[in-house]
């Protein structure tokens, strides 16, 4: 058997949506509210008007659309090894919005090109000694200034472990605590912070708490988290 370096996602691409909007009826909303739950994050933190953006392991693309709502004049950027995701992303392009695929090790774009890179839930895919080369590429593409967003599921969160042991494309998953994610990105990166997001479901009796959770972002209980870092040279 072949050591695991990237989980497989070709055989999922067509039918990605509608296998995960099954796993998380528990969370009473689709995928497609967690992908842009995280682009309003982005918003939030990047008062840049034109933005040169990556998206590190963009799937089908689904954050593409939701980038543009919020940061329309600027340029996107999406790259991932499942060339079948990327077929399916290519067909829902728009203006301003490249996809392509890569090795899984090298990103294929030069020195100090972009302002912020977003990866979201990808890294749990990705065998763990190669995180640290990942992150030096990402530090090396990154304009200097320029801000890295990771966001990934909370191991410490019940519900979140729940959620990925019953989906498909999961299977293999290795979740990154959020003390590992700090300290590996301490090996690249000088500074760091870190959020805890999606405490509550949203739907039913829980909604009405969901404007709490921007007070309770520092409680390591959440059902994802973020780290922010900077190239800073």
């Amino acid at each position: 058997m072949s050591e695991r370096k990237f989980d497989e996602f070709d055989h999922f691409a067509n039918d990605y949506r509608e296998i995960h909007n099954q796993n998380l009826k528990l969370s009473g909303v689709t995928s497609d509210y967690f992908s842009e739950h995280k682009i309003q994050i982005l918003k939030e933190n990047e008062q840049i008007e034109s933005i040169n953006f990556l998206d590190f392991g963009c799937g089908d693309g689904n954050s593409a659309i939701h980038f543009y709502n919020y940061f329309p004049n600027s340029t996107y950027n999406g790259i991932d090894i499942s060339s079948e995701s990327i077929n399916v992303a290519k067909s829902l392009a728009t203006n301003n919005t490249n996809f392509q695929t890569f090795d899984g090790m090298n990103i294929p774009f030069e020195d100090n090109t972009f302002d912020v890179i977003f990866t979201a839930c990808v890294f749990h895919h990705i065998d763990f000694k190669l995180h640290q080369n990942l992150f030096k590429e990402i530090y090396r593409v990154l304009k200097p200034g320029g801000k890295f967003y990771i966001f990934e599921h909370n191991p410490w969160n019940p519900v979140t472990r729940h959620i990925v042991n019953t989906c498909p494309f999961d299977a293999d998953a290795v979740l990154l605590s959020p003390t590992y994610t700090k300290n590996i990105l301490n090996k690249v990166f000088k500074n760091h912070s870190t959020n805890f997001i999606l405490f509550f479901p949203r739907h039913k009796f829980f909604s009405l708490f969901i404007k709490l959770e921007k007070f309770l972002c520092k409680l390591p209980l959440g059902g994802q988290y973020y780290t922010v870092t900077k190239k800073i040279v």
